[in-house]
């Protein structure tokens, strides 16, 4: 075998050790999401109010539609399921419900960096606290990470910080 071929095996061999990014940027966010996933998350309010969470989720892609459901449990002991369904509407571009999100929600993706943008009722009773979420979510670059920060909106005002890391 000469110089070159061992070279040129070599690097080939490297290459296959490399985690490949998915061709078309929204192909990470439905990569990531299909199957199991874990996170931790702390949620931050501008009156005092924290609290950390873990979620367990498990995502179903049909070839249309991204089905993710969301075990939280908050540091406080409550327990709570939410399940996202989006659906791809084009070229790297969703939207989605969920059972707190009034309307719908919109999501774009871009390379390593995927945006929501949607309103949610925070009160579990029977009055109304809606406010507006600008999650961005970012790839870390072996895809089996990601971290997700979220500014909280009330009337265009920041009033809530939230930080998830999730894990595959």
């Amino acid at each position: 075998m000469s110089i070159f071929s061992k070279t040129t095996a070599t690097l080939f061999a490297a290459c296959l050790m490399f985690t490949a990014v998915p061709a078309k940027a929204e192909d990470a966010l439905i990569k990531f999401f299909t199957g199991k996933t874990v996170a931790t998350g702390k949620f931050a309010a501008i009156n005092g109010v924290k609290r950390d969470f873990k979620v367990k989720l498990t995502g179903h892609w049909n070839g249309r539609k991204l089905t993710l459901v969301e075990d939280f449990v908050y540091s406080d002991g409550v327990k709570n399921r939410k399940t996202w369904r989006m659906t791809k509407t084009g070229e790297g571009r969703y939207t989605g419900t969920r059972e707190d999100v009034i309307g719908t929600a919109t999501v774009t993706v871009s390379g390593q960096t995927a945006k929501f943008a949607y309103n949610v009722d925070i009160d579990e009773g029977p009055a109304q606290n809606i406010v507006r979420f600008y999650d961005t979510l970012k790839f870390a670059p072996d895809n089996k990470t990601m971290a997700n920060t979220a500014l909280v909106t009330k009337y265009g005002l920041p009033v809530a910080k939230v930080r998830v890391d999730f894990k595959r």
